[in-house]
């Protein structure tokens, strides 16, 4: 039995579906399973990372795990489920942690570390998915506003997340960090650019003050990490951002661009959709 928590996001929805497809029998967890629109395959269960106590019955017969980072909360519910005989975790991390000092990922990773268990790590570069948080200010003129925009990454699908993820799960090997990247050094000037061209309409990247984006930033971030990961962009403005191989070295297969990742959300795009 393999538990997925977080099974409803971006990419646990996607390690739910290539786990079934590779006929695996899949457990997820949800405060409120009536509100799940998983597969009928799949059990779901009322519990919560932030509520160890709420664990024993999904952990029950649970071989591997994927685990969604919990900040501040995390350390209580690796306890539950290294008792519970889990023989390997893969949780979900970030790039962050190697430049950024107090990272909340950083405690996450420290708490899987100390509790014994066999684990993988995933750091992932940035999500193109965040940038379905563009939609309403494309929708409004076109014009997405930012900071540093010149500053390259490049943005990883969740399906490739996923992909590594559900690899990482089968053939379990312990402790292993996979730092993963999408195919494409992109800005998100260029990003912009992009899907303006795919959706048929003109778009542009506007600069804003550094504060306002931190401001933003800050309701989910300390003040400290927000203003860690903000002088990293300042850097990297027009500099080639570093592709690598991971993906297609796990999986068997090239990750996928950012213009594919544009197609697959079709659906997410249609209120402004001109094609």
């Amino acid at each position: 039995m393999i538990l997925v928590t977080g099974a409803t996001g971006n990419v646990g929805r996607n390690i739910v579906d290539e786990l079934l497809k590779a006929g695996e029998r899949v457990r997820a967890i949800a405060r409120d399973p009536a509100k799940c629109t998983l597969p009928g395959d799949v059990e779901v269960l009322a519990a919560d990372l932030s509520r160890p106590e709420t664990l024993g019955r999904a952990l029950r017969g649970v071989e591997r795990l994927y685990l969604w980072p919990v900040f501040g909360e995390l350390r209580g519910a690796v306890d539950a489920i290294a008792r519970a005989g889990v023989q390997h975790v893969v949780m979900l991390s970030s790039e962050a942690v190697t430049y950024a000092a107090e990272e909340p990922h950083i405690a996450c990773e420290k708490a899987v570390v100390e509790s014994g268990m066999s684990w993988t790590f995933l750091r992932p570069s940035a999500f193109m998915s965040n940038d379905l948080l563009w939609i309403p200010q494309i929708a409004k003129d076109g014009v997405v506003h930012g900071v540093y925009g010149s500053s390259a990454m490049a943005p990883i699908h969740e399906r490739d997340i996923a992909a590594v993820a559900v690899k990482s799960l089968l053939a379990a090997e312990s402790g292993t960090i996979h730092a993963i990247t999408g195919p494409q050094s992109l800005s998100q000037e260029e990003r912009v650019r992009m899907l303006g061209a795919a959706l048929g309409i003109p778009t542009r990247f506007q600069e804003v003050p550094r504060e306002r984006v931190r401001a933003a930033m800050v309701n989910y971030l300390s003040g400290y990490v927000a203003d860690q990961l903000l002088d990293r962009r300042e850097k990297l403005q027009g500099v080639e951002a570093e592709v690598l191989p991971t993906v297609g070295l796990v999986t068997g297969r090239p990750a996928y661009t950012y213009a594919e990742w544009i197609t697959h959300h079709e659906a997410e795009f249609r209120p402004v959709l001109k094609i």
